[in-house]
């Protein structure tokens, strides 16, 4: 869609509210992962920007009363003058809007946007690294090579003044703290990005064929192809399962699965892609089980979404999963890439309905207690309070507002 800048505001004009600015990728992340929060800060008293690619989903921003700033900045952009542009945009951005704080999510918005952010004198900085991922914490050859570079950066991005560091899990806040950070004061740990406990509640299951619901992107990273060959293997036993792939392909991701081998795994009646779906509390109510054989995460949506609705998991003995995952309690973690290991967890849960009856209640316990939307909502608001006390100027306009 293309986006009027008739309304923009001019450099140097006079507002009576704090403004926030977020500096988000893609438009549909956004709002799976953050428009709730950005209509709190709207309620909250800010100004609300949001600055992103936009495709599909910039009607969703501006009907939820956000500013919206549409930007050719791209994921898996690699052209050199391209990204130079895109950092150029940036700065003009962030020049033109002068927020007082502005939320960089995920790894190339956040050295992108600190970079535009210091030049054009933005007072206070978020950073919210979602998951340290490949390149930082991978043993890959690739990523060994890539990572003094990426850490030189970040430690230029993320230990100016006036800035803080969003972690969502203990593992990354080690990591980055042992390479990258210089102030732990610094980082804040919000876990994740909540779950709407309305939406998603826990229903009995289906008295169909137990349902085994693997829901994200279909990428190699998030365990997709382990999941077949569990699939295969329990199939190849005579289990009595249906194994279902809900998510899309990301062909931004280089780790993304063609269509043709996800269609060829259907074809074979190994799975069942259902491709992208927006029901997902329907989806969740239809399944039995969820799984998540993920090699890394920051803290995966999906986990949190599954044990809400009351749902036994089997996901990864790794960072991100096993903050939602209690062993033996909410679900069963098992090792990283072991296809066989894998299959033992899905078949032990396939085989007592009481243990799924009772890991799903404990699962809606957990998150209720820890992970509910709300929470995450206050934290982060607390923080951008903290950030405007130290700014004379838009502590004056936040007078009004009420966090």
């Amino acid at each position: 869609m293309k986006v009027s800048t008739e309304s923009l505001p001019q450099a140097g004009s006079v507002r009576k509210r704090p403004r926030i600015l977020y500096l988000v990728t893609e438009d549909w992340y956004f709002c799976s992962h953050r428009l709730p929060l950005a209509c709190a800060a709207l309620r909250a008293g800010f100004d609300v920007v949001v600055a992103t690619r936009v495709q599909d989903h910039g009607r969703i921003i501006l009907d939820a009363g956000l500013r919206l700033r549409s930007l050719k900045l791209r994921r898996a952009g690699k052209n050199p003058f391209s990204e130079l542009r895109a950092i150029s945009e940036l700065i003009k951005i962030y020049r033109t809007e002068q927020p007082d704080i502005v939320h960089h999510v995920a790894l190339k918005p956040v050295l992108y946007g600190s970079l535009a952010a210091w030049w054009a004198r933005v007072p206070a900085v978020v950073n919210a690294i979602t998951g340290t991922g490949f390149r930082l914490a991978s043993s890959d050859l690739r990523a060994r090579l890539v990572r003094p570079f990426i850490n030189g950066a970040l430690r230029l991005a993320l230990n100016r003044a006036g800035s803080r560091v969003i972690l969502q899990n203990p593992d990354d806040r080690d990591i980055l703290g042992r390479n990258v950070l210089r102030n732990a004061k610094e980082v804040v740990l919000i876990r994740g990005s909540g779950v709407d406990l309305e939406l998603f509640r826990p229903e009995p299951e289906p008295p169909d064929t137990p349902v085994v619901l693997l829901a994200s992107r279909m990428l190699r990273d998030k365990g997709v192809v382990e999941f077949v060959k569990a699939a295969r293997l329990l199939r190849g036993e005579r289990v009595r399962a249906r194994f279902v792939l809900v998510g899309d392909e990301d062909r931004a991701n280089p780790s993304s699965l063609s269509p043709s081998w996800l269609e060829r795994m259907q074809a074979e009646g190994v799975v069942e892609w259902w491709g992208h779906r927006t029901d997902m509390s329907n989806v969740f109510k239809a399944s039995h089980i969820v799984c998540l054989p993920s090699y890394r995460e920051g803290l995966p949506k999906v986990l949190l979404e599954a044990a809400a609705s009351g749902r036994p998991i089997v996901t990864t003995d790794t960072p991100g999963c096993r903050e939602v995952v209690r062993h033996g309690e909410n679900g069963l973690l098992v090792p990283v890439r072991e296809v066989e290991a894998l299959a033992n967890a899905i078949r032990v849960l396939l085989e007592s309905p009481e243990l799924r009856h009772r890991m799903g209640i404990r699962g809606r316990e957990l998150v209720e207690e820890q992970f509910g939307i709300q929470k995450v909502i206050e934290e982060t608001l607390r923080l951008y309070d903290e950030l405007l006390s130290c700014q004379p100027h838009a502590a004056a306009l936040a007078s009004g507002v009420t966090m």
